[in-house]
C-alpha cells in the first residue's frame, strides 16, 4: 500500500537547490530488454546523466551520479563483455570531469559525490573527486565482497568507492516523503533527500529535491525506469530476457513495478519534475541549452 503522497511544505527562508544537468556519456538502449511492448530490434540512443546540485545558502556542491568514464577499457572484463552481450555500446564526448571543468568548476570542489547504484555507466571515474564524501545505499556495500579483481568474474571494482570517504545509507528505518515510505533528510533542513527505491540493483537510491524556498521539487529517478513510458504507464517492464539473472533489467521487478508506481505518484503533485538518468526525451529537448552547467533545471 502507497502512503499518503503529500509533500512536505516550505519552512520559513527554506533552503533548497539549484540543480544543472551535467554530460556524461551515451550508451546504447535495445528498447525489447526494458519495454514489454517494443518492437523488436528498436534502440535508441540515450544520455548517462550527471547532476549538480548546488545549496542555496552554504552553495555547498553535491553530485549524483558520474555516467561512464571515458577509459571503458579500464573497466572489469565481465563489463566489457556486458557492454557487447547486450549491445550497450558507450560513447562518452564528454565526461563528468571535463563537463565540470567547462562550467568553471574542479571535481576537487565538490563535497558530495552521491552514485544511485553501482553499475558502470553511473560510477564514471571516481579518483578525480579527491575531496568529495561519496554516498550510497546500504545494500551496495554486498557488491563488493569481495569484488573485482579479488574475484575476476566481478563487476564492481573493490576501489571503487573510496575507503574512509564513503557513507552507506541504511535507509529502511528513515521516515516517509510523499509517496516513497522511506527518505533520508540528509541535512536535516527539508533541503535533499535521498530516498529509497529498491529494485534495479542492490543499494539503488533516488533523490528529491527542492528547487525553490516556495515549493517547487526535482526527482532525479537513476534507473528506477528506463523509459518514460514506464513511469507514464503506457509500457510494462519487459521480461524474460535472455542473460538477465532475474529475466528483466531489474533484480527484484516486483519491488521495481512499485518504486515506479510511487514515481508516477510523485510526477502527479504539484510543481514536481522527474529526470531519469536516462531521459532521452529530456536529452533530446534540452542538450547544449540552459538546463545544463554552468546554466540549471528551471524550477516549477
Amino acid at each position: 500500500m502507497l502512503v499518503e503522497p503529500d509533500l512536505p511544505p516550505p519552512s520559513k527562508d527554506q533552503a533548497f537547490y539549484i540543480v544543472s544537468a551535467l554530460e556524461s556519456g551515451h550508451l546504447n538502449l535495445p528498447l525489447p530488454i526494458f519495454l514489454d511492448d517494443a518492437a523488436p530490434g528498436s534502440a535508441v540512443l540515450a544520455p548517462s546523466l550527471s547532476f549538480l546540485l548546488r545549496h542555496s545558502k552554504t552553495n555547498k556542491k553535491f553530485l549524483f551520479d558520474l555516467g561512464i568514464r571515458k577509459d571503458i577499457e579500464n573497466a572489469p572484463p565481465s563489463i566489457q563483455k556486458w557492454i557487447i552481450f547486450a549491445s550497450f555500446h558507450t560513447t562518452v564526448p564528454q565526461d563528468v570531469t571535463e563537463s565540470l571543468i567547462q562550467g568553471g568548476l574542479s571535481p576537487a570542489d565538490v563535497d558530495t559525490v552521491c552514485i544511485s547504484h553501482c553499475h558502470f555507466d553511473h560510477t564514471g571515474n571516481p579518483e578525480p573527486f579527491v575531496n568529495s564524501q561519496f554516498v550510497v545505499g546500504a545494500g551496495s556495500e554486498s557488491l563488493f565482497t569481495p569484488g573485482y579483481p579479488a574475484d575476476p568474474d566481478s563487476a564492481f571494482p573493490s576501489n571503487l568507492l573510496p575507503k574512509g570517504r564513503t557513507r552507506f545509507v541504511e535507509l529502511i528505518e528513515q521516515p516517509p516523503l510523499g509517496p516513497f515510505p522511506h527518505a533520508l533528510d540528509l541535512y536535516s533542513d527539508g533541503s535533499l533527500y535521498i530516498v529509497d527505491a529498491a529494485g534495479h540493483l542492490p543499494g539503488h537510491v533516488i533523490l528529491v529535491a527542492r528547487t525553490s524556498a516556495d515549493g517547487g521539487w526535482i526527482l532525479l529517478g537513476g534507473d528506477s525506469a528506463h523509459h518514460w513510458n514506464l513511469i507514464t504507464g503506457e509500457s510494462k517492464i519487459a521480461d524474460g530476457r535472455p542473460g538477465f539473472p532475474s529475466g528483466c533489467a531489474h533484480l527484484d521487478k516486483e519491488a521495481a513495478k512499485l518504486t515506479i508506481q510511487r514515481i508516477r505518484e510523485f510526477w502527479k503533485l504539484p510543481r514536481t519534475r522527474v529526470i531519469l538518468a536516462h531521459d532521452e526525451p529530456w536529452y533530446n529537448e534540452n542538450k547544449g541549452g540552459a538546463a545544463f552547467w554552468p546554466g540549471h533545471i528551471a524550477s516549477r
